[in-house]
This record gives C-alpha cells, structure tokens and sequence, in this order.
C-alpha cells in the first residue's frame, strides 16, 4: 500500500553491515544489463565515473559491457550510450564547476543516459536541483527508489526508473510511496447502507462565472462512489447547476447550515468566490462544521490556521501553498518536500500539495507520494475532480491522510484509463473514476 521512498541517510544505514564488494559488483551487473536491454543496438558505450562507490558500480558495468563485446570509449561525443556515475545518493547542494563541466558534457552529448541509482546533480533525500543536472533516460536505482527519484524538481530528470536488487535488507523510511494498494481501503457500498451512510458530501461553492468548478467535485464525489451529494451555491448559478448536476440536492449559500446537518464531509471552495461574504463563511464553516472539510481554492485564499473541530484538508497547487506560507512559486516548485512540511507546521492539517508527484503531508507522519498521475490532467477542473473524490473517500470515513492520498492515486489513474490523453478534460476524468476505484 505504501512503498518505502529511502533518503540519503535512510539508504546508508541500510548498507550497514552488508558486503560492500558484493553489493558493488551487483549494480554493475544491473547496470549493464540494463543498458543492454535497453540499447541492445549500441556499440560505443562511455561512462563518467566520480571517486566514490558510484563510480565503482559505473566501472564495473563498463567492464561487463566489454566483456559483452561492447566498446567502452572515453568520447562521449562518439557514444551511443553515456553511464552517468559521477555523483552517488551522498551529494546534494549545487556541483562545483568541474562537476558542473562534466554534467554540461553528458547532456550535451547527444546520447541516451542511463544514470547510477539517480540523475547527478539531483537531491537523493528531496529531489531539489541546486545546480547543474543530468536528463537521464534511464535510472537504476539500487535496493529501492529514493525521494529524490519521485518529487519534482528531481523526478523530471530521473526518465524511466528501475530498481536493482543488490542484497540489501528492506528497511524503515519515513516517505512512502503510494501504490495502489491504498484503494483496497476506500469503503465499499454495504447492503445495509443507505445513501447518506455510504457518504455524505455538501460541495459549497459555484460563483457566476465559475458554476463548472462546484459541478464537477460535486459530479466527482458522485462516481467516487459517494451515495449522497448536495451542493450549496451562489443564488445567479442555481439554474446552471440544476441543469448540469441533476442527482444532486441544490440550495442556496444561505442555506448550507442546514444541508451541513446531513453531510458527513464538506468540500469547501471550488469557484466560490473571494469577497468579503465568502471568506467570512469559510472562516465560520471552518471554525464550526465537526465534519471532516476538504478546502480547495477560493478557501485557501488568506486562509489563517485555527483551532478547527475536526480535519481538515488543503489541497493547494504551488502557487496558492506559496501564498499560505509567504513563499514564491517558483520556490514551492524546487522544494516541494519542504514546502508541504512547512505548511503542515503552520496549519496543523493535512496538506496535499498537487502537482505530477502529488505529496501528502500530515502531523507527527512523512510524507506520501502519489506519482500516479499523467500529464494529461494539467487541464481545468482536474483540481475540482480530485476535491470531490478527496471529500467523498472522507466522508466515507476513512482517515484523512490516507484519504487524500487515496484520493490522488485514484485521480490519477482515472486520467490514465480516460479514452484519450490528448485533449484530457476534467469531465473525462469523472467518468473514468468508477473504473479507476474498481
């Protein structure tokens, strides 16, 4: 359900008390191998090897590839394919400009890369990019993937991913990996429910204009299996959202503490609007609803932490997380890791900072990945689906944390078994999810 994610330090105190040699001279082979089963069609393989244990696995392999009958050169201009063994899981800051060179000459090379347990120049521990960095085609990472491998900046770089087996015991990290796995977790229909037993969700939102973003978390609270959905609305939008949502109960915004009494779980924010009467119901829905709330865009918006009845959970992208901690974007997007964790300091919830890896943060736990999705859902509304799904999982009743990060792998999924990729729309994504949950 949840795959270890090793850090620098985590993937060192596995190593401890293993044969060094021998866990050597098995990368090496998974290495060749790998460049073997790749590029089968190559002749001229080079390598750019550092100093330590890295570079020893890299030497090895160049090694078993001559033995194969390959040629190992020095050239890298002339080769069909480049090792990139420079840095090991140790390095992290930025590579000094000698390294810096060597990295410039690698992607320069015009060769397919296959990168020794990660890309060089990434953070093994973060995925932060400091620096210069290796695009890998490939990446044989040793024992098990490590952070860096899963969150942005570093996953970008880090192409296919395979993990080796080189004789060490699996042990305790504080990341995990989510696999899919976690969506044997999400309640399934009972005989003996009804539709308010098997989940309850109230979506409040839907401002003129932005009535789509309040229909489709609602429509997607729905196909994930929610029994019971009622929205609550701006009064100009009802007409659209009667017309578009036809199993859900309408009313309007000055009505939703009573369609709260039934709700067993809250999404708050989807096109609601950022006036002076919409934050102030936030505020007050947030400081008195016992339910659990998932709080996604126009709520996020000058969100203030309080000492809030029941969970809740944020579900920003980099830019509205920048905001609720004071940071730029740009920042949120090289230190991902760092920013979710720090929006859980400030906030005391549960954070799922979305985005390709999307990261789930909570109180007192690591952080999950959910490295489920395609670039396909950056498209419109596929934050609005995944609210609905992250409210209806919650209002089945399941933790918050696990729901949110059950929530993303099933958003992601649905948009790989939607029909098409190209031209992905949120509304493809919703129909998808009966299939994705099943």
């Amino acid at each position: 359900m949840l795959a270890p994610l090793y850090t620098a330090d985590e993937m060192r105190a596995a190593e401890q008390g293993h044969d060094v040699d021998a866990m050597m001279q098995r990368a090496g082979r998974a290495i060749a191998d790998a460049v073997l089963r790749h590029y089968p069609a190559a002749r001229r393989v080079a390598a750019v090897c550092g100093k330590g244990a890295n570079g020893g696995d890299g030497r090895i392999a160049l090694r078993l590839l001559a033995e194969d009958g390959r040629e190992t050169v020095d050239d890298l201009d002339g080769a069909d394919v480049v090792i990139d063994a420079l840095f090991g899981t140790g390095f992290h800051g930025a590579p000094r400009d000698a390294a810096a060179d060597a990295i410039s000459r690698i992607n320069a090379a015009g060769a397919p890369v296959v990168a020794v347990d990660l890309p060089s120049g990434v953070d093994a521990s973060t995925g932060e990019i400091a620096g210069a960095a290796v695009e890998a085609a490939v990446t044989v990472t040793m024992h098990a993937p490590k952070v860096g491998l899963v969150v942005a900046p570093g996953r970008f770089r880090a192409g296919e991913v395979e993990v080796a087996d080189i004789g060490v015991d699996a042990a305790e990290t504080r990341h995990r990996l989510v696999t899919e796995e976690i969506l044997r977790l999400v309640p399934r229909k009972r005989e003996s429910d009804t539709k308010y037993s098997a989940g309850s969700v109230l979506v409040v939102g839907g401002s003129p204009g932005m009535s789509g973003a309040l229909c489709l978390a609602a429509e997607a609270a729905f196909r994930a299996d929610a029994g019971y959905v009622a929205v609550a609305t701006h009064r100009a939008s009802l007409p659209v959202v009667e017309a578009r949502v036809l199993e859900a109960v309408k009313a309007p915004l000055e009505d939703v503490d009573r369609l709260a009494q039934r709700a067993s779980a809250v999404a708050l924010g989807p096109g609601l609007g950022r006036g002076d009467d919409e934050r102030a119901l936030v505020r007050r829905l947030l400081d008195e609803l016992e339910v659990p709330v998932v709080v996604d865009a126009d709520a996020l918006f000058e969100l203030e932490p309080a000492g809030w009845p029941a969970p809740r959970v944020l579900t920003p992208h980099a830019g509205e997380l920048g905001r609720l901690i004071g940071r730029e974007p740009a920042w949120v997007d090289a230190h991902r890791l760092q920013a979710a964790e720090e929006t859980v300091e400030r906030f005391g919830c549960v954070v799922l900072l979305k985005g390709s890896d999307t990261l789930v943060a909570a109180p007192g736990e690591g952080v999950l990945v959910a490295a489920s999705g395609t670039p396909a859902l950056a498209t419109a509304g596929s934050g609005d689906v995944l609210t609905g799904v992250v409210a209806a999982f919650l209002a089945k009743g399941m933790d918050a944390r696990l729901a949110a990060a059950a929530a993303a792998f099933a958003h992601g999924r649905a948009a790989r078994l939607a029909p098409h990729e190209r031209g992905l729309v949120a509304s493809d994504v919703v129909a998808a999810l009966p299939q994705a949950l099943s």
